[in-house]
């Protein structure tokens, strides 16, 4: 199983130990193109903050983040599981997960980025700030720059097994899953049900909808469930306690949509 996460916007402090080492991260194929994004993003940043920010769309409130970027090189590395800190990973929690459990998020997750393209959780990186919908002047929309080398590291990085899809459409862009691979591949969506004058109502919440993937990609990992593809991971989450509609692709190269219904937010 491959499981597809968003980053986080909000992130840990870079560590005090080694340096970024691009050549030891995962995905190898991804290297030549994380180097231009980082080479780009550090010039940008070091040569002029006020169109640095403009570029990445931070508020004057975030200037700090672009003096961020311009250490990218020689900050101190985290593993990726530590440095994002959103609401996602917040339920994730992978601190707290058992051995096994931690073994099975290594070899599963891997989390999307502007910069980086997609790391493994134990891959060592400094925190920064580069978010997929970023348009470098150089080397334009990044959900473009990452499609081709993306189109074979993800398929290799799937391998013949489930991929289980919880990324946002921005995070989506930069790899679409088609053909064989598609048809072993599910997307979440998690939505809020309440009754309302005797009619249920169902609706996305934002910040929910962030926690419950966390909460299910946890639940997975600590059951040591292994679906082999889409309805094996339905029985699987419902198994676990999820209430779980699901929809079969109407045609071949479509992946599967997962509906989790939640009634309370926490």
């Amino acid at each position: 199983m491959l499981v597809l996460l968003p980053p986080s916007e909000g992130k840990a402090p870079s560590g005090r130990g080694t340096a970024l080492k691009l050549e030891s991260l995962s995905l190898p194929g991804l290297t030549e193109a994380r180097q231009a994004v980082l080479d780009e993003l550090v010039e940008l940043c070091a040569a002029d903050e006020d169109k640095a920010r403009e570029v990445l769309g931070l508020s004057e409130g975030l200037r700090g983040e672009v003096a961020k970027n311009v250490d990218l090189r020689t900050a101190g590395a985290r593993s990726a599981g530590e440095i994002y800190t959103g609401v996602l990973y917040d339920s994730l929690d992978l601190a707290s997960l058992d051995t096994a459990a931690k073994r099975r998020a290594a070899r599963s997750l891997l989390v999307f980025s502007g910069l980086w393209g997609a790391v493994r959780v134990t891959d060592r990186i400094p925190s920064y700030r580069c978010s997929m919908g970023v348009k470098l002047p150089g080397l334009g929309a990044l959900g473009a720059h990452w499609r081709a080398p993306m189109a074979t590291a993800l398929p290799e990085a799937a391998g013949g097994g489930l991929v289980l899809d919880l990324r946002s459409s921005a995070y989506a862009s930069a790899w679409k899953p088609t053909g064989e691979v598609a048809g072993r591949t599910a997307t979440v969506r998690v939505l809020h049900s309440q009754m309302v004058n005797g009619v249920e109502k169902r609706s996305v919440v934002s910040h929910f909808n962030k926690a419950t993937k966390g909460k299910i990609v946890r639940s997975l990992l600590s059951a040591g469930a292994a679906p082999k593809g889409p309805a094996e991971l339905v029985e699987a989450l419902r198994d676990l306690g999820y209430v779980v509609e699901a929809e079969a692709p109407s045609r071949a190269g479509r992946p599967w949509a997962l509906d989790v219904v939640v009634t309370e937010i926490h």
